[in-house]
């Protein structure tokens, strides 16, 4: 939510507009969100009797009817809009489609829609809530785990344009976001690593204690879901638990002073560097969590063979990355994509290079002055160093696939599934065309 203060001074020539937005937006750790004996989701809609959905349709199979239950125990209306949006339909025509479904709804001035699913589905949800009426509402129910720790602390949303990364965009932030982590307890392996990379990320360059932690629990979190899992132990959860604590408060420390990228040495954008043009050229493209993490890997020897960080650091966090199964290297990450991936990074970074890496493990340091020789010699050693790791470096299910939440490809379903649309009352399942 926004309060805006604002001066207008009359000068010589005309005015000068001075303005300051507050920006308020809450988090809260629920489980279970949609359990009636949790009326905290239902309290947001009491105002208005009814909620607009966009759900993931994966997240709507399994939830669908829970969702409806919940609502219809608060005597609440519920519309469903189900999408499915991988990489490849992260796009405006997608983000149209939820407009078309905002728009029959007829969404009021003021009331939030609710947005529920991975980080994709956030993304593109609420790009289409910033520009329906320039400025909509949304609830963020986030539910993979690179949607929990990361997609939901960032006020930014985005569709795709091209092989780019998140091209076309805004900052709106939601009216509050639910984070509840027993969604892990269906979410299939792959992405549960998927979202590994991200607590990688923001542990390696700014908190060494929850690298701690990622390094000695690394593969049991993994297999248990993050303790979600049945029959995983109380320790597990409990550190499970701690992590994506630690995670998300060290991620809006950094993030909230700068929600609107003003400043653009950012922490965060560790593994950002050349990843954001990388990540879509593959067909089919990488897993998120898997691009950045070749990204990371790359750019720690960068910063090992300049002294900035260690021998033993180094090993230390390559050996992470292959025993939990992440990607420190692939065919397509050539030196033509270090090349185009600089050229298109210094735009975005107002011409400087801007790449983060640990140095020490930890902590964070901005490189500039990275030519493409020494990028080019990097890689090469880069590759030397990984070949005797197990997969040469290669990821495991490093690729988007069939288990991929809204993984779609022209518009056919890459998966079993249900057709996607506008749908009042209870969700209706009818088939679709499969791809062989």
């Amino acid at each position: 939510m926004s309060d805006l203060q604002a001066t207008v001074i009359e000068t010589k020539t005309g005015f000068h507009v001075e303005g300051c937005e507050k920006i308020s937006y809450d988090f809260k750790f629920l489980d279970s969100v949609f359990d009636v004996r949790n009326r905290d989701l239902a309290d947001c809609y009491q105002r208005w009797g009814r909620a607009l959905s966009v759900m993931d349709a994966n997240i709507s199979d399994i939830y669908g009817e829970q969702m409806q239950t919940y609502f219809d125990h608060y005597g609440l209306d519920l519309c469903v809009h189900r999408t499915m949006i991988g990489e490849k339909a992260k796009t405006i025509d997608t983000l149209l489609k939820i407009v078309e479904a905002m728009n029959k709804f007829g969404v009021i001035r003021k009331e939030p829609v609710l947005v529920v699913g991975g980080g994709l589905v956030t993304d593109v949800a609420g790009f289409a809530c910033a520009v329906y009426r320039r400025n909509t509402n949304y609830i963020r129910v986030p539910t993979t785990l690179i949607g929990l720790i990361d997609a939901s602390v960032s006020i930014k949303v985005a569709v795709n344009y091209g092989n780019y990364k998140n091209r076309l965009g805004a900052y709106h932030a939601p009216m509050k976001t639910f984070l509840d982590f027993n969604f892990l307890r269906t979410l299939p392996e792959a992405q549960i690593r998927n979202g590994f990379a991200e607590l990688i990320k923001i542990s390696t360059c700014a908190d060494l204690d929850t690298f701690n932690f990622l390094d000695k629990y690394g593969e049991e979190l993994i297999a248990t879901a993050f303790g979600r899992a049945d029959g995983a132990s109380r320790e597990i959860r409990e550190v499970a638990d701690k992590i994506n604590k630690a995670s998300i408060y060290e991620m809006l420390k950094l993030e909230t002073p700068n929600l609107h990228e003003i400043g653009l040495d950012r922490v965060i954008a560790y593994g950002h560097t050349w990843s954001p043009l990388h990540e879509l050229i593959p067909d089919p493209p990488l897993r998120h969590g898997h691009a950045i993490s070749i990204d990371m890997a790359y750019s720690a020897t960068l910063a090992n063979m300049r002294g900035l960080l260690n021998d033993v650091e180094h090993k230390r966090m390559l050996d992470l990355f292959s025993r939990v199964g992440l990607a420190m290297d692939d065919p397509d990450f050539t030196e033509e994509v270090l090349e185009q991936g600089t050229k298109a990074i210094l735009k975005t970074r107002d011409g400087k290079l801007r790449a983060a890496v640990p140095s020490p493990l930890g902590k964070c340091v901005f490189l500039n002055d990275v030519g493409m020789n020494e990028m080019i010699a990097a890689l090469k050693r880069h590759r030397e160093i990984v070949r005797p790791y197990p997969r040469q470096g290669a990821g495991i299910e490093a690729h988007v696939d069939a288990s991929d939440t809204g993984y779609t490809l022209d518009g056919v379903v890459e998966r079993k599934g249900r057709n996607v649309g506008f749908q009042y009352g209870h969700i209706q399942d009818p088939a679709v065309q499969y791809r062989n």
